[in-house]
């Protein structure tokens, strides 16, 4: 088996952390190690690979898996992190060749554009998709696979789309993005826990007209519902290190639109949160420079807060798009309006939620707001679904 020089040091290690809390399903085939159902379709075409480190096929990066099997793979297409997953949330990350097989490396996250050249868009016929997203809707991996969509509709090219299970599959909760606060962490008008994978979702923007792409196949994973608790078999970015932290992500990552740390440059972020000037709190961390987080919010400060890693994997799940953390928080620091930020109108998605906190209003109250809109997504959803609920 070759070696691909796409796992760096630090992944290694994340990797084997989050190895270490279980093993993906026995039963589930990923679309990409179903390869009698796409690797016909590559014969006699070049083939671009929108891919990272979490692109594995039994144990091999696909990327030399193709190789491997003589397909004319031409580019490859790196998405937010980079090629190896190695760097920070938004990082600009140029282009490159991989070091072993001497491929070009296509960084969409190299300027403010998030598109390929001309040239580079020209160079390929097919466009295989093969990344493993985490289910929330302000998570970019999903968000990325659509702006390439649509670049090759635009140029003609077939896109496949090697589908993989989603860890927060499980539920859909969440309020539905207003599309007035469409960005780079929102595209689509879907809760932010939207219960679906990568390949639902492609199915479903064009379904829907939101994302243009004729030529789309989608290779579905074999062995796996909706229901199953998915661990995956590899960190998906470098600051989501546990299968802890991919359950509670879908309510912490809220703290980033506020002047609050969610625990980037700690061995645990998103499982805690803090502030300097926090009331009432007997825990403390200080986040630091490190890899994968260079230059995390309050760096060098000492942060009180709560620590959420004692919280049992049931009851984050069951939680579900919980808001009493960030409701906890805003009371404790005291500060009014001041602990948000405009970038939490962008994560959460509409601008009710922000308002109500404000007023007082609960978290139960602040969820009714959205059960029925969660519940017409879900009847919509289903003429999308590969898998039992």
């Amino acid at each position: 088996m070759m070696k691909c020089s796409i796992i760096g040091n630090f992944v290694a290690l994340v990797a084997a952390a989050l190895l270490a809390t279980g093993s993906a399903h026995a039963g589930i085939r990923v679309g990409a190690e179903r390869t009698e159902m796409w690797l016909p379709d590559l014969e006699g075409q070049r083939v671009a690979v929108l891919a990272n480190h979490t692109s594995l096929v039994n144990g091999e990066h696909l990327v030399d898996m193709l190789v491997r099997s003589g397909v004319n793979l031409v580019g490859i297409v790196s998405p937010e992190h980079g090629f190896r997953g190695t760097a920070d949330a938004g990082e600009k990350v140029g282009d490159s060749v991989d070091a072993v097989t001497g491929i070009p490396v296509w960084s969409l996250y190299r300027s403010g554009t998030y598109r390929l050249s001309d040239e580079q868009m020209r160079s390929f016929d097919v466009m295989l998709i093969d990344l493993q997203d985490v289910g929330l809707r302000f998570y970019t991996y999903h968000i990325t696979m659509l702006k390439v969509m649509a670049m090759c509709a635009d140029y003609g090219h077939r896109v496949i789309v090697l589908d993989r299970p989603n860890p927060n599959g499980m539920y859909v909760d969440g309020p539905l993005l207003d599309m007035r606060f469409r960005s780079g962490v929102g595209m689509l008008p879907i809760p932010v826990v939207h219960g679906m994978t990568v390949g639902e979702l492609a199915l479903m923007a064009v379904g829907e007209g939101w994302v243009k792409c004729p030529g789309l196949k989608v290779v579905p994973c074999s062995g796996y519902t909706h229901s199953t608790r998915y661990v995956l078999p590899v960190a998906p970015s470098p600051n989501l290190r546990s299968q802890h932290a991919i359950y509670l992500y879908p309510s912490t990552c809220l703290f980033e639109g506020t002047v609050c740390s969610l625990g980037r440059g700690t061995d645990f972020p998103f499982e805690v949160y803090g502030h300097p000037d926090m009331k009432g709190c007997s825990f403390s961390f200080t986040p630091r420079s490190v890899p994968g987080a260079k230059t995390p919010p309050l760096m060098d400060r000492e942060c009180w807060g709560v620590d959420l890693r004692s919280v049992p994997d049931d009851e984050a799940i069951s939680g579900g798009f919980n808001l009493e953390y960030i409701i906890d928080a805003y009371g404790k620091m005291g500060i009014g309006e001041k602990f948000f930020t405009p970038f939490f109108e962008k994560l959460v998605g509409t601008d009710y939620v922000r308002r109500m906190i404000v007023d007082g209003a609960s978290a139960d109250e602040i969820r009714a707001c959205w059960k029925s809109d969660v519940e017409s997504f879900k009847e919509l959803r289903r003429k999308y679904l590969l898998y039992q609920e």
